[in-house]
């Protein structure tokens, strides 16, 4: 019983942050394709932000949101891209493309993922990060 009882704390943090993990995951990739798809639904330009010092992403003008503490969230942008206040962010266009760039997100394992935007067609790639 007392081994039980000490296994169960360990194994109920790895859980939470793996569904932390996940869900934050899921999050930045739908506010990708979101972006991408509201930019050609709608015939402007779109704009999804990284704010690297505050931990938040999402898409300019919408909600923000924060990724959990456990979790390194890093970015690759275009320079030019750059916001007011030192906010990353990726430009999606109206027939398309996209300036392109990466958000990482990583666990405290060293494991992750990089959901990565092709400037030519706009995509949004999903590839993993090993340590």
């Amino acid at each position: 019983m007392a081994l039980v009882v000490g296994l169960v704390p360990i194994a109920f943090g790895r859980l939470h942050e793996s569904v932390q993990y996940r869900d934050t995951v899921r999050q930045v990739l739908t506010d990708l394709r979101v972006a991408r798809q509201q930019a050609q639904s709608q015939g402007v330009e779109t704009r999804f932000t990284v704010d690297l010092q505050a931990r938040s992403f999402g898409i300019e003008g919408g909600p923000q949101h924060t990724v959990p503490e456990p979790l390194t969230l890093r970015a690759v942008m275009a320079a030019e891209e750059g916001t007011q206040g030192g906010r990353l962010a990726v430009r999606f266009l109206p027939r398309g493309g996209a300036s392109g760039g990466s958000v990482d997100l990583i666990r405290p394992s060293g494991t992750g993922v990089r959901l990565r935007v092709d400037w030519f067609s706009g995509r949004v790639e999903q590839e993993a990060i090993e340590p």
